[in-house]
């Protein structure tokens, strides 16, 4: 019993104070965007990628649209909605998807025929959920101007409506500023390495350079791997945090992120299932145990459990009162993510109309 204590101890202890660590690095070093209205000095193709997305394009094409860029194109990836009439409506110059080849993921096949048919000297792919404000796209081109990446990626700011997008949506910002250190880019460790394909800027010759998304084709977790690569091949990267600038209403409801969270989890452990087991029984120790009966470290474990979502948020830049108190959720956390676990153990998961094997 004093073993499992002093275990249970040493490694909830050691979680938490590297997890203090993490936000006070990030929230002192992370890049924030910040308006620009300059017109861009280099030609720029904006790209997005939709499958059924018109209700999305509505919303948020028209934002895209007004940056300034040299060419605005989406895909249409075998839509079954309006998607394609809505963009071309709304003036977006619009790309019939091809048939989805063996060995791709829909996502980037449908990034390879937008660069392909691409002409700017700097290529940002978007997701249609992402909503890009005014000044946005001078905030981009400054940062990778500044920073001498080959690829930029951004983190737009979460934006939540219903209380079920709040359980776990708003994760998809943790990993990042509580776990991931920000200037490990400085080092030549290709794996500590991150990205987002809700906004990915390159410069077309280091693109290319990689393959584009072919060398990723069969990724779930592209973007993550292309970041890998970039850094494997001696490629700058850099992150930032979209705050005003950009933003995304990822998922409209609690099952939606259940959904959208377990096609990915899996690849985030390296595709060990073993791992996600592990991983799972860890939060859950580190985040509900103590709130459950006298732990070693009870007191700060649970203090722990509530600010991290909380200070994490304000890093981010939510800082709306219903944004803070997301804090409260930090222990019941482990068991909103039980469904995304046990989604992400399957040995298939569909996204988007489409199966994927895992």
């Amino acid at each position: 019993m004093k073993l499992f204590a002093f275990l249970y101890h040493t490694l909830t202890g050691g979680f938490l104070a590297y997890r203090v660590l993490m936000l006070l690095i990030n929230a002192a070093t992370f890049p924030r965007l910040r308006p620009q209205s300059a017109a861009p000095s280099v030609r720029v193709s904006l790209l997005v990628p939709a499958r059924d997305e018109e209700a999305n394009l509505r919303r948020n094409l028209p934002g895209l649209l007004a940056q300034g860029a040299a060419e605005v194109l989406v895909l249409d990836d075998g839509s079954r909605d309006g998607t394609a009439e809505t963009a071309r409506q709304l003036g977006a110059r619009v790309l019939t998807g091809e048939p989805l080849p063996p060995g791709w993921v829909g996502k980037t096949w449908a990034c390879q025929q937008l660069a392909q048919a691409a002409s700017g000297d700097v290529l940002i792919f978007t997701d249609a959920d992402v909503t890009w404000h005014p000044g946005a796209l001078g905030a981009v081109l400054a940062q990778l101007r500044r920073s001498g990446a080959d690829l930029l990626s951004v983190w737009p700011r979460q934006r939540n409506v219903t209380p079920g997008e709040r359980l776990l949506t708003p994760l998809a910002e943790l990993p990042l500023i509580a776990l991931f250190p920000l200037p490990l880019l400085r080092f030549p460790v290709p794996a500590a390495s991150a990205a987002n394909g809700q906004v990915m800027a390159f410069r077309r010759a280091s693109y290319w350079h990689l393959g584009g998304h072919a060398a990723v084709r069969g990724e779930v977790l592209e973007d993550v791997r292309f970041a890998h690569r970039l850094r494997r091949a001696g490629g700058n990267l850099s992150l930032a945090l979209g705050q005003e600038c950009i933003s995304v209403r990822m998922y409209r409801s609690y099952p939606d992120s259940v959904q959208g969270f377990g096609k990915n989890l899996l690849a985030v452990h390296g595709g060990h299932r073993a791992l996600l087991a592990l991983s799972f029984a860890f939060v859950l120790a580190s985040y509900t145990v103590p709130w459950l009966g006298p732990v070693p470290g009870a007191r700060r474990l649970r203090l722990a459990s509530v600010a991290e979502r909380l200070v994490t948020n304000l890093i981010a830049g939510r800082r709306q009162p219903a944004d803070l108190a997301e804090g409260l959720l930090g222990p019941l956390t482990p068991l909103l993510m039980l469904p995304v676990y046990r989604r992400a153990l399957r040995r298939q998961v569909t996204w988007k109309g489409r199966e994927y094997r895992q």
